[in-house]
């Protein structure tokens, strides 16, 4: 019988394949007692899955093909910290003994208080790293049971589609020679492992389905549209036909796209458009280039600052800021200094209460109240800058006396640089994060101050709409096209052309290439988006006209409700 799933689309694209689901372990785990006698045995036996897995991991890294994304050896490495970590290695152990219980029990408790701790992370890319440690316990609870491997999948065919409760990016890299073409699974969020993987593979990709791994059976004919989030199971006869025509269609639209990658972001009307790609770790520079950016409009840092039990050196940040800035071979690379939320601990261990992260000691906050963590990440970004174009991006600003705290440091770090005879760029420009309303609605004057704006839209919404854009309960209230939210966006760009300041978007509305005419109508000149969505938003500026876009862009401002703009958006775009 045909039914359909809806979940959270994170890749573009259809795939029509047999499904082929990957096992569960963790809903295998059982809990039995065990005696005093057997314990050291239990704890051996525990130990011993551990290193296996270790082996495992390591093997797997080493075997990668020098054509795999970058993304997936750092994800391998990812697992592979975590594995190390006490709390997964060795606490476990301390849970066996006292509660004379089995291993997979144990680490199954110790595995759901991580869990626990990452919720209460406000940070979307931080909290979901949760999964990592669901995908690491995964791997070593299937060692204690007997069943480490997947079924074998040479008898598979070759356009499979993997349907899973979770996929980690071991799991991708071995499956990756079988050239599955789509990944569904039951969690997950845009910010997932799974959904990075899937873009930079570009595989159709949808996850948070809730029930696929229980509902759809193995070699069961779906159909998976990354473009609508939708996964239709079992599709009669004339829903496969109009599925396998639209396939058609829009690997054909892809094929055109990539004719534009060495075409210039211009206008009809003839005016220059910027277009950067956002990065999180040094690796995802090849992606950007290959999609045609012409710099780095932003470098998430957080990533360095992740999965640890203390912060990285001055020396291992400089090394990697250095890394992207020598590979942009002198394009522009401008680096947000760490974003972190406000309860990430050098300690994993330390969890920090707050009653609402989102509005707790966060960004700049953090980094201010933390002056000495801060000091060598800017004396790093500092001493990269001589290798290359590098910009500063200051997160979360709410205050002026938030930036002139920072500019303060800023000069500290640079006289400590000076003392030493290190050269840096001593004229690097100083950029501010326009992702709280109060910063909106006072740009003019961090424009004043800053060289340059680059507006959050993720965080912009969330604050403006009063909307935790994590809870699924209130998602369908999350509205870029809010009256409000435009209206701020729009307050900032006309700020910095007031000023001469250079205003840029990084969130998720700047690679939405259905509002690109629309920011193009405001005034935006500079998009900074994931490379995957590069190619599509230069297609629709290569075809407007901004004269006429301004007049429709001022309709669409004026308007003060959703149901009218959206029409109104309509007519913009065709």
């Amino acid at each position: 019988m045909s039914f359909t799933m809806h979940g959270v689309a994170v890749s573009g694209g259809i795939a029509i394949g047999h499904a082929h689901l990957v096992s569960h372990a963790l809903l295998e785990v059982a809990h039995y007692h065990v005696p005093d006698h057997l314990l050291d045995a239990e704890v051996k036996r525990f130990a011993d899955a551990v290193k296996a897995v270790q082996k495992d991991l390591e093997n797997i890294r080493a075997s990668l093909p020098t054509s795999a994304p970058a993304e997936l050896g750092s994800f391998v490495g990812t697992h592979i910290m975590f594995l190390g970590d006490n709390s997964l290695s060795e606490v476990p152990k301390r849970i066996i003994r006292e509660e004379h219980c089995n291993a997979e029990w144990a680490l199954k408790q110790q595995m759901d208080d991580l869990v626990a701790q990452f919720d209460e992370i406000e940070d979307d890319y931080l909290r979901e790293r949760k999964f990592d440690v669901v995908q690491v316990v995964e791997r070593v609870i299937k060692v204690l049971l007997g069943h480490p491997g997947q079924a074998p999948l040479e008898k598979q065919e070759s356009g499979m589609i993997l349907v899973a409760h979770d996929l980690s990016p071991a799991d991708a890299i071995q499956f990756k020679q079988h050239q599955f073409a789509a990944f569904i699974t039951d969690v997950g969020g845009a910010t997932s492992h799974t959904a990075i993987l899937a873009r930079s593979l570009n595989i159709p990709s949808i996850v948070a389905l809730h029930h696929a791994r229980d509902l759809i059976h193995d070699g069961e004919l779906i159909i998976v549209d990354g473009n609508l989030g939708v996964v239709i199971v079992s599709p009669d006869k004339d829903t496969l036909t109009e599925y396998r025509l639209k396939q058609e269609g829009f690997e054909l639209e892809q094929q055109k796209l990539k004719r534009l990658k060495l075409t210039k972001p211009v206008t009809l009307d003839g005016t220059q458009v910027e277009l950067h790609a956002n990065i999180e770790i040094p690796e995802d520079v090849a992606q950007a280039k290959a999609a045609g950016a012409t710099g780095i409009g932003l470098y998430r840092t957080e990533f360095l600052f992740m999965n640890r039990r203390e912060w990285p050196d001055e020396e291992e940040q400089f090394e990697a800021y250095r890394k992207v800035a020598e590979t942009m071979k002198g394009m522009p690379v401008t680096i947000r200094t760490m974003d972190l939320g406000a309860d990430k601990q050098v300690d994993p261990d330390a969890a920090r209460t707050c009653t609402n992260p989102a509005l707790g000691l966060r960004a700049i906050r953090l980094c201010l109240a933390e002056p000495a963590v801060f000091h060598a990440q800017l004396r790093a970004i500092l001493r990269a800058s001589h290798y290359g174009r590098i910009k500063i991006l200051i997160p979360m600003l709410s205050t002026l006396s938030e930036l002139r705290q920072t500019m303060h440091l800023l000069e500290r770090a640079k006289r400590s640089l000076r003392e030493q005879n290190i050269p840096f760029d001593d004229a690097i420009p100083v950029g501010g994060m326009i992702e709280i309303p109060a910063a909106a609605l006072k740009a003019e004057a961090f424009a004043r101050e800053l060289d340059f704006l680059s507006i959050g839209t993720n965080d912009l919404i969330q604050y403006t709409l009063a909307i935790d854009r994590t809870d699924d309960t209130v998602a369908h209230l999350y509205q870029p096209l809010h009256p409000a939210v435009l209206q701020l966006v729009e307050m900032t760009i006309r700020a910095g052309d007031k000023t001469g300041t250079p205003v840029s978007v990084c969130g998720e509305m700047a690679g939405d290439s259905r509002l690109t005419r629309l920011l193009l109508g405001f005034g935006l000149r500079q998009f900074s988006m994931h490379p995957a969505h590069i190619l599509a938003v230069k297609h629709q500026i290569l075809q407007s006209d901004l004269p006429k876009l301004v007049s429709g862009a001022r309709k669409i401002l004026a308007s003060s409700e959703i149901d009218r703009i959206e029409p109104l958006l309509h007519k913009l775009n065709n």
